[in-house]
């Protein structure tokens, strides 16, 4: 790994007034909730509150909504699920480098071995440019320290971490870690009482992670007889009619299960901040509830976990490791029953 980032890091407060950007391009939830920890280390070392440049569908805006370390983010649109984004293409590129140019910028740090990212920073001028380092992106940059080629293997928030510490740039807190505003907190409450309930996280970002309505339903009815006869599916507006089915099926087994599906995430961050215990597919909403301090199980059936939150709990497939073919329907509602020790 490249050393020295750190000094000249601390030397440039005093040289580089302006505005510090903060660029993590992943699109998912769970891909921003990693990175919480990086950003907040960031705006910390070098004493100013971020701008996030992000994808829209990070959440970056309702993550980061009570964060103080972040004054604002703007939407980087490359590579949207459907269809070319605003900054795709050659004119998009253009597109990106005026907007960036526009917000002038002091220092960039890009969370990402993205070379077109860093190329869009160097023509717009911005005179610090920090990355991974990692390939052809050097070329771009103008400021240590890079990583060893060999950290495009690593996680993405692994990659994170190898990258601060290499700059000397300490993180306080490792641990992903959001607040939840107390006026979501009793909207919550407002809506399901004072009864206890636990979440059952019902959304998949890839067929090959959803553990489906069959599981979820013999799920409940085993929660339900355990003892805890209140449930709440959380998912996006995709889960509608898997969420129907889940209800269907338990309510014939006698399990109290109010469906969540499409609520904003500040409520299901409230929701899962309230709740006993999540469990569910190994999603964004899986890293936030964790996040929120909900001890939560994750259903690893297709990707093997890694360790970056105490608070979720692996859950893995019967008779060998995690797989993407056939992976989750080896974790049976049995073995996840005697993972929550119910």
């Amino acid at each position: 790994m490249g050393t020295g980032g750190g000094a000249e890091a601390g030397s440039g407060r005093a040289k580089l007034t302006r505005g510090l950007a903060v660029i993590q391009p992943l699109p998912g939830i769970g891909d921003m909730i990693w990175h919480v920890p990086h950003i907040r280390a960031l705006a910390t070392h070098f004493g100013q509150p971020v701008t996030l440049i992000a994808k829209p569908r990070s959440a970056a805006a309702e993550i980061f909504a009570a964060e103080e370390t972040v004054a604002d983010v703007l939407w980087l649109e490359r590579n949207p699920a459907r269809g070319s984004g605003t900054h795709d293409g050659v004119i998009g590129f253009g597109r990106l480098v005026a907007a960036l140019r526009e917000r002038r910028f002091g220092r960039v740090v890009i969370l990402h071995h993205s070379r077109t990212l860093a190329m869009a920073c160097m023509f717009a001028g911005i005179p610090a440019r920090h990355g991974y380092g990692l390939k052809r992106q050097r070329q771009f940059l103008n400021r240590p320290p890079s990583l060893p080629d060999s950290a495009i293997r690593l996680h993405p928030f692994e990659q994170a971490s190898a990258w601060l510490a290499a700059a000397a740039i300490p993180m306080h807190d490792i641990e992903p870690r959001l607040p939840v505003a107390e006026a979501a907190r009793r909207t919550i409450r407002a809506r399901l009482g004072d009864r206890r309930f636990a979440v059952l996280g019902i959304g998949s970002s890839e067929p090959y992670k959803q553990w489906g309505a069959a599981r979820f339903a013999a799920l409940a009815s085993g929660l339900a007889r355990a003892g805890w006869p209140r449930l709440v599916l959380a998912g996006g507006p995709a889960e509608q009619t898997l969420a129907k089915e889940i209800v269907a099926r338990a309510a014939a087994e006698g399990a109290d299960v109010i469906p969540a599906i499409g609520w904003k995430l500040g409520e299901i961050a409230a929701l899962c901040a309230e709740a006993a215990f999540y469990v569910g597919n190994d999603t964004g909403v899986m890293n936030l509830s964790a996040a929120v301090g909900t001890r939560s199980y994750g259903l690893f059936g297709a990707v093997p976990p890694f360790a970056h939150a105490s608070r979720i709990v692996a859950v893995l497939p019967d008779g060998g490791p995690p797989a993407k073919a056939g992976g989750m329907a080896r974790i049976t509602p049995e073995a996840v029953l005697a993972a929550i020790d119910v």
